[in-house]
């Protein structure tokens, strides 16, 4: 979902509002800058708010401290971050998934 994101925010700032603010207004790049901050930009604050629920879950099912979880969700709102995110989240997870589980008590 990160990855996502993290994709249409790229494209969105780096690619969407430049042609529709740096470019001749009405020219063809003009309209295609427009039509991405329209239309990518609503699916991108969609899925951002999706990634938000998922990634809240996740943190509490996982028992992630608060800071780690702040640091995941605020990540999806600056360019690139999320990537890396992700990848930290993801590898969290990997390594308390391999890591031994306390026997259950008997009792």
């Amino acid at each position: 979902m990160a990855t996502i994101v993290g994709v249409l925010l790229v494209v969105l700032i780096l690619v969407g509002v430049p042609l529709k603010y740096l470019t001749a207004e009405g020219s063809d790049p003009q309209q295609l800058g427009e039509w991405i901050t329209s239309y990518l930009g609503v699916a991108h604050g969609w899925l951002y708010m999706i990634f938000l629920v998922t990634a809240f879950l996740l943190a509490r099912r996982e028992r992630w401290d608060p800071t780690f979880t702040v640091v995941t969700l605020v990540c999806g709102t600056v360019p690139l971050l999320s990537f890396w995110a992700e990848h930290r989240a993801t590898a969290r997870v990997r390594r308390e998934a391999d890591a031994p589980r306390p026997a259950p008590a008997r009792g």
